[in-house]
This record gives structure tokens, sequence and C-alpha cells, in this order.
């Protein structure tokens, strides 16, 4: 029986020397109008970047920078010079106090009003859940001006106390808004089984809800912390001499009346985004963004 001719054929190597060729279909993907539109809206925007940050970073690091493409000597005395003209020590101590508060009084008032949306149904639920919306979605100066003149017609703006409050507006339902779809993953027939045993209201929510919790609280503060540090309308409308954070003082520091040296302002501007970086950092550490997406409930449940 003579066996079937062997019908496949390698493919001959390139020779040496021979350029490897890409395949048809890469090549007609690359040679695309869309692929090349593309590629250079990316590469305008990367640039751009590159120059926003690039040019107050060397020039912070320069000792002078007129005519050539690079400063003719490179220093650090700029940062000590802002350290000290700025009194970026106290305003640095205030940023973290005000974002501290913020943190905390967001936690303890918006988790509950978070558990009470998860787990509860009552009327007029979505309306509720619209004013909560209503301060992420509009921008801060239009309603941070109304704020700011309650503020000091109760003598509360240009005060600590008066820049926390005016933050914890958009922070609370931030932390509402993002803690929902948290408690709305935990099963209810755990809180149910615990009640069954005799555990309180309290009981339940510290020992059983808050360890489920974690996680979610967590990313919530961490992004509540990044929105404070850079929060920059609210601030500055109620932010007093002693009670401005580092954005607020950046500003202060560019567009105040006086002569400054623009290599402290570029190193001033240099250490805030750093900070921000940091902050950012950390929450990309900790907080997992598919997790922020409600939940969509299942049927029959």
């Amino acid at each position: 029986m003579t066996a079937a001719p062997d019908t496949t054929r390698e493919t001959p190597a390139p020779a040496p020397g021979t350029p490897e060729q890409a395949p048809p279909g890469r090549r007609h993907r690359l040679g695309r109008p869309a692929t090349w539109l593309t590629a250079a809206v990316f590469g305008f925007f990367f640039l751009n970047l590159a120059g926003v940050v690039g040019v107050p970073l060397v020039n912070s690091f320069g000792t002078r920078w007129f005519t050539s493409w690079l400063p003719d000597g490179w220093t650090t005395m700029w940062y000590g010079s802002a350290w000290r003209e700025f009194s970026l020590g106290q305003v640095f101590w205030t940023t973290a106090l005000v974002s501290v508060l913020v943190v905390a009084v967001s936690v303890a008032v918006g988790v509950p009003a978070a558990y009470a949306l998860a787990r509860r149904t009552f009327p007029g639920k979505r309306l509720v859940m619209l004013l909560f919306l209503l301060p992420i979605l509009v921008p801060p100066m239009t309603y941070g001006i109304p704020l700011a003149t309650v503020l000091y017609k109760f003598q509360l703006a240009g005060t600590l106390t008066g820049v926390v409050l005016a933050n914890l507006v958009p922070s609370v339902p931030f932390v509402v808004l993002t803690m929902t779809p948290f408690i709305e993953q935990i099963d209810p027939r755990i809180e149910a089984a615990a009640r069954m045993c005799g555990a309180r209201t309290a009981s339940v929510l510290l020992r059983i809800l808050a360890p489920l919790l974690v996680p979610g609280i967590l990313a919530a503060s961490v992004l509540v912390l990044v929105r404070t540090v850079g929060m920059f309308e609210l601030t500055f409308l109620t932010a007093g001499p002693d009670s401005q954070t580092l954005i607020v003082a950046l500003y202060y520091a560019v567009f105040s009346a006086g002569i400054r040296t623009q290599q402290s302002i570029d190193a001033m501007a240099v250490m805030y985004t750093l900070s921000m970086l940091v902050l950012l950092v950390v929450a990309l550490r900790f907080v997992n963004p598919t997790q922020l997406v409600t939940r969509v409930k299942e049927e029959g449940r």
C-alpha cells in the first residue's frame, strides 16, 4: 500500500543577512492612518507632560537658566530657600492635619450612611443618592462661594475648623459612594446569624462588619486623602494665613504681591508634585479600581 504523499512543506528560513519582514497583517495595521494619528496624539501628550514636569524640575536645581538649553550650574540651595521663605514646615503640618481630620470624620460619618443605603430600602432613596452625587459632580466653586459665605458669617472661615468643614462637603459623599459597593458585597445572612446569636447592632458593626470592610475603608481613606491634599477651590476660599494647605500656599507664592525667586517657587512646586505622586502611588497600591464599581444585584434576591 502506497503511503500518501506529505503535502506539508517547511517554510524556508531566510538567508543570512536578510532582514526579517513583518507579517502582512501587521504591516497593514502599522500603515493605517488611525495608528499614526494615535501615536502622534500620545506623543504630543507625553511631550507636553515632560515639559510641564521637566522645566520646573530642572529650574529648581539650576543656578542660572536664560540663554541655553540647560542651566549654567546645578545647586540644591533653592529647596532650602523655599523651605525657609514659604514656611513649608508649618504648611506641611497644616496639610497633614487637615487631611487626617477630613479622612477621620468622613469615614466616621460616611460608613454608617453607606450601610444604611446598602441595607435599607426607603422612599426617596434614589433622591438621597443623587444628593450625595451632587458635591462630586458639580464643580467645587459652584457651592464653595455660598459655603464660604456661611462659614464667614459664623466666624469659622480662616481657621483650621473652617477648612476641615469645607473639605467634608465633597469627602463624605465620596466615602458613601465608595463604601456602598463594599457593603453590598457582604452577605446579609452573616449579620442575621450574628443577631440570632444575641449580638446587638453595635457588636455586629464593630466585630463582624468592620473586619470585613477594612479594604473598603482603606480604599476610601486613601482616595479622600489624595482628594483633600489636591483640593484647591474650597481650601482657598476658607483658609487663613495659618490654615493654608500646600496647594494654596503654592498659589500665593506664585500670584501674591512681591518679588520671589523663580527657582524657589519651582522647588516648592516640585515638592508638591512629589507629595502628590507618593500619595497616588500609595492609592494605586492599596486601592483596586474595579472594587469601586457598584455590584449589580442578582435577580430574585
